[in-house]
């Protein structure tokens, strides 16, 4: 029978991200974006995989009511002093689990590589700001360092709604209540949790992910009525960020919802992680603040990419960040290969890739002129 125990403290002494469970392999680690395969003596069997499901179910009803009914399952599940987010889905008829680790303590917002307009941008009073990015981008990680640093230093109430929870929060200087979302949990879904919130007296209100139209209206509803909303979508760059939002509609309704989002969306950050030369993970940031301009590119019949990207680019000094920007900065600073900055945009970016390092470069060099001459 298989040690799960043993694989979950290995993964922990390890710091894999994830561990992946499935039948007629060896258990995989997640380590730094490899996967490792775990040593034991033989793969898993069909056997082994349903006294996994019924470790990590362990007899709630509704979870496998929901699992039986969909035939996937997100759960939580708790081992020692560490939380895990669990998925549960089937392959050829028999479950294969995907458990992600996250850790007892959030690195420090400062740490994470997130620009400081993110956190500035929470002390609006009402409005919407967009946390996105692909999967194993960070978005969690990004989001739960938010709200720990509005918990920090501003006194509101903060109502998260997760599924599941991954961050457990204590309340300091504001008041954090957290929900899960999902059958037999606090609410059976996002929306509902969205438009109840309107009734719980809450300052800031927190989407893990909208996944659907009825959750982005009651989002838009909740900002329109004076909270601060800040949630994810799992969007790759701002641009796309804006096209989502509108398609969740029908193309009927979709010049109303842009005036919508035009006056209450504050802010989008996109992000993705790559491998530094020293073999930590790093954040690349994308930053749009939206201003007069934006909100004026988001109302036009067609939303243009190219048009978002100019003005995200001339935007700079209000916070802005582009992503050519943010690359180049990697590779000049000599933490990311000039392959892994072109490898992250289309083949006609390539030479304002070029421009911008050149610049920064000459900009450096420069400044650091100017230092030796005060100096001496």
């Amino acid at each position: 029978m298989i040690d799960i125990d043993k694989i979950i403290k290995t993964a922990m002494e390890k710091d894999a991200s994830d561990i992946h469970l499935i039948c007629n392999l060896k258990p995989m680690l997640r380590i730094r974006r490899t996967l490792v395969e775990y040593d034991c003596p033989s793969p898993l069997v069909e056997e082994d995989m349903y006294d996994i499901y019924d470790y990590l179910v362990r007899g709630n009803i509704d979870k496998d009511r929901v699992f039986k009914e969909t035939k996937k399952l997100d759960t939580s599940f708790v081992f020692e002093d560490i939380r895990l987010r669990v998925n549960i889905s089937l392959s050829d008829e028999i479950p294969l689990f995907t458990l992600r680790l996250i850790k007892n303590e959030l690195p420090k917002y400062e740490d994470l590589g997130v620009p400081d307009i993110v956190r500035r941008m929470t002390y609006q009073p009402q409005g919407l700001i967009l946390v996105t990015g692909k999967t194993n981008s960070g978005k969690t990680t990004t989001l739960n360092a938010l709200i720990n640093e509005i918990n920090e230093h501003q006194n509101k109430k903060i109502l998260t709604l997760e599924s599941p929870v991954e961050y457990k929060h204590t309340s300091k200087k504001s008041i954090i209540v957290q929900k899960e979302v999902g059958a037999g949990r606090d609410c059976l879904c996002y929306s509902d949790g969205v438009k109840n919130c309107l009734r719980e007296d809450c300052d800031i209100l927190v989407i893990g992910e909208i996944r659907d139209r009825e959750t982005m209206e009651a989002a838009i509803e909740t900002a329109e009525a004076g909270h601060l909303v800040i949630a994810t979508l799992h969007t790759k760059t701002c641009a796309e960020t804006i096209d989502r939002m509108v398609n969740f509609y029908e193309i009927r309704d979709q010049q109303t919802v842009k005036f919508l989002i035009a006056s209450l969306l504050k802010l989008v950050i996109s992000q993705r992680l790559l491998p530094g030369k020293n073999g930590e993970l790093v954040l690349v940031p994308e930053v749009m603040v939206v201003d007069n301009v934006v909100s004026g590119i988001i109302r036009k019949e067609k939303i243009s990419v190219s048009e978002i990207e100019d003005a995200i680019q001339s935007n700079l000094e209000k916070g802005s960040i582009g992503l050519i920007n943010s690359l180049s900065e990697l590779f000049v600073d000599d933490i990311i290969t000039l392959d892994q900055a072109k490898a992250q945009i289309e083949e006609k970016n390539l030479e304002t890739l070029n421009r911008t390092i050149m610049q920064l470069k000459i900009k450096r060099e420069r400044s650091n002129q100017t230092d030796n001459s005060y100096s001496v």
